[in-house]
């Protein structure tokens, strides 16, 4: 085992020691130096490093957001034995958007506490109590209250991602941090898309009768990214020091209007990801009169905002997180005004421009606001250390409170997806239509573009340098 290299003299050279296990017997997945800023360090030893845990952090997220978000799909088999109407459709996906919120800030607390190695099997092999509760319990006849409790363990799938994306966040240099959460993100958001598209299959072949064997092919994929996680990944040492930033970071204006801005862009993606196949299907009852016709579509959307948000990633590395989030978020309250104008019009081409323009900026905002997290804190520290901190120290904390923030934006965001759903349940039943939610949707949207440019492009001495 080789020795941490010693760079506590004033002036050392960086050095290129490959990442060391500590010497406490925790075993050899735990790396004590990692250096990513440093650029030999990096060249000779990071990047293959990061990109392994990289690689298995998104697969594990993956089949997270797919087991998050496979109520979306199992609602499209309840028929009428189950008896549901379409209010109660919408709360068995809301359920499990809420529990997912809510567990994603213990999760964040687990990277620090148990490793970000440790914790993705711990919580990959969580993923098989709903999987297993489903394949349990669905048929007709089973009670509706009975349905709520298992859609709502399915929430574990979207704590996940918090705890990737900090542990991910610890991994790289500033300068690709977006292009990692992009990537890392990005990866794990496809698993809604796949997850319907599976569904969709199972409709298609064998029909809406068999809705259990859509958790059952999910059982062995879990299997084996806990599997992969335990072979690969590794755990920072340094991320040990990040158990009391939660507690410094709330104390943070920025953490909260950060949390606000990701409500309108990944409360956006995940809610309508949900809602979209129900809303079709009552809002064009005649043209989506089964549930496969409307699975044909509901996959388009989520799938355009996977893709799409490492995009957002890479131009907030480019041209500032801020300016990127901003006009984005322009688009979005353009996208739900055409929403607005087809849900009148009872138009379905222009209904469907409309929501594929929300899922594309969702996914891009998904992006560019993440990104903003690093930069904010980044900056921050440089304004420190001009100001005579010691550099090392300054930039840890950094580190510490962005691991801190992404883990509370996250929460917060994923909140946001039941809010949609809770407003289109609402919307349909006061008035039989989507529209009110629409409205609120693009009133939403105003208040993010009005928050974005008061606080980070006003002016030279309102913004951070660099956000």
């Amino acid at each position: 085992m080789s020795t941490p290299p010693d760079t506590s003299r004033a002036g050392a050279a960086p050095t290129t020691a490959t990442p060391t296990a500590p010497p406490s017997g925790r075993g050899s997945t735990w790396i004590d130096d990692w250096r990513p800023e440093d650029p030999v360090f990096w060249e000779q030893t990071g990047a293959k490093v990061a990109k392994r845990n990289l690689l298995f952090s998104v697969i594990s997220e993956h089949i997270g957001f797919s087991v998050w978000s496979m109520w979306s799909v199992i609602v499209l088999f309840l028929g009428p034995v189950y008896g549901i109407d379409p209010a109660g459709k919408f709360l068995l996906t809301a359920l499990p958007t809420l529990l997912g919120a809510l567990l994603r800030l213990p999760y964040t607390f687990a990277v620090a506490t148990f490793g970000g190695r440790n914790w993705t099997i711990v919580s990959a092999l969580m993923l098989l109590i709903p999987t297993i509760g489903i394949i349990v319990v669905l048929e007709p006849g089973v009670s509706y209250t009975t349905l709520l409790i298992v859609a709502c363990l399915a929430g574990v799938g979207g704590g996940n991602f918090a705890s990737s994306m900090t542990n991910i966040n610890a991994y790289y240099p500033a300068r690709l941090k977006g292009w990692a959460l992009g990537i890392n993100a990005g990866g794990g958001n496809l698993g809604v898309p796949v997850v319907q598209l599976l569904g969709l299959l199972i409709l298609a072949t064998v029909g809406a009768t068999n809705p259990r064997l859509l958790a059952i092919i999910y059982i062995p994929l879990i299997l084996l990214a806990a599997l992969g996680a335990a072979l690969t990944m590794n755990n920072l040492s340094q991320m040990s020091n990040s158990k009391r930033a939660m507690r410094d970071v709330v104390r943070e204006k920025h953490t909260w209007i950060i949390s606000l801005l990701y409500i309108g862009t990944f409360g956006s993606f995940i809610g309508y990801s949900f809602a979209f196949g129900q809303v079709l299907q009552v809002q064009f009852a005649d043209i989506f009169s089964t549930p496969v016709k409307a699975a044909y579509l509901t996959f388009i959307g989520p799938l355009i905002g996977s893709l799409i948000r490492p995009v957002g990633g890479m131009l907030a590395d480019r041209l500032g997180g801020a300016k990127v989030s901003f006009v984005n978020f322009i688009a979005m309250a353009l996208g739900a005004a055409v929403v607005l104008t087809a849900s009148l019009m009872q138009s379905l081409p222009l209904y469907l421009v409309g929501f594929v323009m929300l899922f594309t900026f969702s996914g891009i905002g998904n992006g560019s606001v993440y990104k903003m997290i690093p930069a904010i804190f980044r900056s921050k520290s440089g304004s420190e250390i001009i100001a005579g901190a010691e550099p090392a120290v300054s930039m840890a904390k950094s580190q510490r409170l962005s691991g801190a923030l992404i883990g509370i934006a996250g929460a917060i965001g994923a909140f946001g997806g039941v809010l949609v759903n809770l407003a289109f349940r609402q919307s349909f039943l006061t008035y039989k239509t989507a529209t009110a939610a629409y409205v609120v949707f693009i009133a939403f949207y105003a208040v993010c573009i009005a928050v974005t440019w008061y606080v980070y492009l006003r002016s030279s001495k309102s913004k951070l340098e660099g956000v």
